[in-house]
């Protein structure tokens, strides 16, 4: 099990610059031991006593801005790291789903691809900017005027874990990632050959438009190709950022044709859809066509994120060993 001084050390060290962190890490558990043994010796409890110490230093982040003289006043010391939890978690949601509405807009809308590209970047970083500057603003209000904003009393159970990037757990992503994308390719292939039959002539209809092998399908193998050496890679290092930014390019580069083919009524084979009734006519078409893409642009958002944070916890990780 890792213990409350190692996470404590971990989490305050991601803020501290590579080049002093091993020294950070080292003096910061001196100063936690030493704590811990004052404690001891007057009759506490071992595990109370890291609590109790680790408690005494208060927040990591602060513990670490004061190690390197970094001053805590883009808003005020008092609000400095209230405001900071609040832009990322608002900015956490509020991007990639904005980016996402965004980008269904202008798709629903018949956009030009370098409109919908240009349309969803300059969206992207308008919702980033507003983010900022309202949360900030409110802020700055806040601390101008004596306003009184929680400033969440740290306790020691909010000591983040400290991430598992072992090979052991990589290995479980990489079969999974592997077979999952050889039943996709396999599907593929296999859903050419009919999926449903047409009544009478027993005619086998595919489910994606036969039209689509011309180009478009074998584009889409070519990425699922590249995804399953991409699991490799992530096997093999680990996420990185270099890596995080492939897995956004990739994301991208498959939803965005294929929400366009599917909008424009080119993805799936006509004659699946008259089969199956599909109600391209009716006011039920077009809005089970929304959640559908929908879903499909936050899957998509949803994997560039979740890439970026694994680099980022990784990174650390690697940066800020704990000591046994």
């Amino acid at each position: 099990m890792t213990s409350l001084t190692d996470r404590y050390i971990w989490a305050a060290g991601r803020s501290v610059p590579e080049a002093q962190r091993e020294e950070f890490g080292r003096e910061l558990r001196e100063r936690i031991g030493d704590a811990m043994d004052a404690r001891v010796e007057s009759g506490t409890d071992r595990l109370a006593a890291e609590q109790d110490a680790l408690a005494e230093l208060g927040d990591p982040a602060r513990t670490a801005a004061s190690y390197i003289d970094r001053p805590l006043h883009l808003i005020g010391p008092r609000y400095f790291l209230s405001w900071l939890r609040l832009l990322k978690t608002i900015g956490l949601v509020a991007l990639p789903f904005g980016t996402a509405g965004i980008l269904l807009g202008q798709l629903i809308s018949g956009a030009p691809f370098g409109q919908i590209v240009g349309a969803t970047i300059s969206g992207a970083l308008s919702i980033a900017v507003h983010v900022f500057f309202w949360v900030t603003l409110i802020f700055v209000i806040i601390e101008r005027s004596g306003g009184a904003v929680p400033a969440g009393k740290w306790s020691v159970e909010q000591l983040p874990e400290i991430p598992d990037s072992g090979r052991a757990a990589r290995r479980t992503d990489l079969v999974a990632s592997l077979a999952f994308l050889a039943l996709f390719i396999g599907a593929v292939i296999w859903q050419h050959f009919g999926v449903v039959f047409r009544d009478g002539a027993r005619e086998p209809i595919p489910l994606l438009n036969p039209e689509l092998w011309s180009f478009w399908i074998p584009y889409f193998i070519l990425l699922l190709v590249l995804e399953g050496a991409f699991a490799v890679a992530v096997f093999r290092t680990g996420w990185t950022w270099p890596l995080a930014v492939a897995n956004a390019v990739m994301n991208l580069a498959f939803v965005i044709p294929a929400l366009w083919l599917f909008l424009a009524e080119r993805l799936v084979d006509p004659a699946f859809l008259e089969v199956i009734g599909w109600p391209w006519s009716s006011t039920a078409g077009p809005v089970i066509a929304s959640i559908a893409a929908v879903a499909m642009i936050l899957g998509a958002a949803w994997e560039i994120f979740d890439g970026f944070r694994r680099a980022a916890r990784e990174g650390t990780a690697r940066q800020v060993q704990p000591a046994h």
